[in-house]
């Protein structure tokens, strides 16, 4: 930090300024700024986001699409899942639906974990380049697949695609949750799950269209599944258009690339209270954590002071999330809907297609207006609680009243009162998720790592989140067929008696510093965190008031001369 207060002086001789002139300088700490103020002030992180998060939807959009195209007539004969007279192997059915889903989520479970390395070491931006372009080839396999070997050809671009979107997974809300300031970073961070409740709609919606108006021919699932080559693309190049986390750059010794960075996002120049408190702050955490940990290694970083249970809350809130049930009825929303009375191809597509709209809003109301007001804890009860009645209401009326039986070769009977009403409770659901357990977990474990163990945190988190995906995505079909009604049980059991519980253990973040995170859990305490931000501002200004007395004596001997 010696030559800091130079840099900065440098910095703004070479470049224009940073933010236009009505933009005033504003610290973070400043309260009642409008919201209005804020998104523009936050514009390039919101940017920054917006292209990061397209992964995101890629995310949504391929845990969405294969359950709606293997349960395609045609997809189905093409692959031997129907005889030549027209009978389903209904056993095999299941088998394949499963696999197609779940291999996704056993090659996103292994790209996660691989992420970390390479995120640590060579930044969060490359790491999500790689990792597009290894997903983009998983989709085009995907799409081309035909013939005897197109099974197979599907399951090897599902594995390849699902390690790329595993490490975006991983690495994405890392990247946004270390560029957010903290009085928007939940809101920021949070995009990741309308993100994925977008990419989830266009897959229920393109399964929709491709189910009502292309009956026979490759097209049933090339364009499904070529469909994911756009989300990509566009990330691919967006890349382009972003600049790297500052607290990486700060984490690896890259002071001078970290404040410019920095006050680039903030639309701040580089010698601003605000850049310069941020910059304090971020370089006392990273330096606590690099003399608590000289000469150790991943041991620590998983079990020193304060650090271990956040990998369990890490590890667990997946957990949890995965069997709410959202992600079962996400996979096999057309199923689910079948099993509740909407038969056929049109009735129960669209009835998904509505499912979905209704999470993309609830998911954006949420986001942008409520998880910086209620808070992590009361979201996360309030869903847990809202889901678990729920899913209790569904699986008594699905008891009490089950939907009528289809018989073959007759047209699917209208869906009866009953089944309407089971409907709009898992609209009323989604709701409930959307405002909790969808979008929290991850704004939540993005939050409560430290800068050196974030990336290994958010990859245990999202390795997590896959297994659990893979093997809740790989029993739901026989669980819709051998439950029936008690599947909805199960998962209120879930909602209510586990993750009601867990939101009420854990500790609040709403409104925190990624910082102030380590006093949260104790691996510093308050007082010593303080003094080392004291000191470090202390020296800055001290240095800085060197370097201008410096300058105003070079620039008198300058007129003199």
């Amino acid at each position: 930090m010696e030559h800091l207060r130079v840099l900065r002086h440098q910095l703004i001789s070479l470049a224009p300024p940073l933010h236009p002139p009505h933009f005033p300088a504003q610290t973070p700490s400043e309260s009642g700024r409008p919201a209005q103020n804020l998104i523009f002030k936050n514009i390039r992180v919101y940017w920054m986001a917006f292209i990061v998060y397209w992964g995101i939807v890629l995310f949504g959009y391929d845990t969405g699409i294969a359950g709606g195209v293997v349960s395609q007539p045609y997809f189905q004969r093409s692959f031997g899942l129907i005889d030549a007279q027209g009978n389903k192997d209904q056993k095999r059915i299941n088998a394949v639906s499963s696999n197609v889903v779940s291999v996704l989520q056993a090659g996103a479970f292994f790209g996660a974990l691989g992420s970390a390395p390479m995120s640590a070491y060579i930044g969060r931006k490359y790491t999500l380049t790689v990792f597009s372009v290894v997903f983009l080839v998983g989709a085009i396999l995907t799409t081309v697949a035909e013939g005897s070997n197109g099974l197979a050809e599907i399951y090897a671009g599902r594995v390849i695609s699902g390690i790329g979107i595993g490490a975006i997974s991983a690495v994405a809300p890392a990247f946004v949750s270390e560029c957010a300031p903290k009085e928007v970073r939940g809101r920021i961070t949070g995009l990741f799950q309308i993100m994925v409740a977008i990419g989830v709609m266009i897959s229920y919606f393109i399964n929709y269209g491709v189910g009502i108006n292309i009956k026979t021919g490759v097209n049933v699932w090339r364009l499904p599944f070529g469909f994911q080559l756009v989300p990509a693309g566009i990330m691919a190049f967006g890349l382009l258009t972003i600049k790297e986390s500052p607290r990486w750059l700060a984490s690896v010794g890259r002071r001078d690339a970290a404040i410019a960075n920095l006050a680039y996002l903030r639309k701040e120049p580089v010698d601003s209270e605000s850049v310069i408190h941020e910059m304090a702050e971020i370089e006392a955490a990273i330096q606590e954590e690099r003399e608590a940990r000289q000469g150790l290694g991943i041991k620590e970083a998983f079990f020193g002071k304060g650090n271990f249970i956040r990998f369990v809350i890490a590890f667990v809130i997946f957990l949890l999330q995965q069997w709410a049930g959202q992600n079962s009825v996400n996979y096999y929303a057309p199923q689910i809907f079948a099993s509740i009375g909407y038969t056929g191809t049109k009735n129960s597509l669209l009835a998904s297609g509505i499912y979905g709209v209704v999470k993309v809003v609830a998911t954006a109301i949420f986001i942008f207006f409520g998880v910086e007001t209620l808070g992590r804890k009361l979201s996360l009860f309030i869903s847990a609680m809202g889901m678990g009645t729920l899913f209790f209401i569904i699986g008594a009326v699905l008891k009490t009243h089950p939907p009528p039986p289809v018989v073959s070769g007759q047209p699917p009977p209208v869906p009866p009162p009953a089944s309407k009403a089971m409907a709009g409770l898992l609209y009323i659901y989604v709701c409930f998720y959307s405002m909790g357990w969808g979008p929290l977990p991850w704004v939540y474990v993005s939050d409560i790592f430290p800068t050196r163990t974030r990336h290994y945190g958010l990859a245990l988190a999202s390795s997590s989140q896959w297994l659990w995906n893979f093997v809740v995505s790989k029993v739901t079909p026989d669980m819709i067929s051998n439950l029936q009604y008690k599947i909805f049980l199960m998962f209120a059991t879930v909602n209510i008696g586990a993750m009601g519980t867990f939101s009420l253990l854990i500790p609040e973040t709403k409104g925190r510093s990624l910082e102030e995170m380590d006093v949260i859990f104790g691996s510093i305490s308050a007082e010593q965190r303080q003094a080392d931000i004291d000191k470090l501002e202390r020296t800055e200004h001290k240095r800085g008031d060197v370097n201008e007395k410096a300058s105003d004596h070079a620039d008198s001997v300058d007129r003199k001369v």
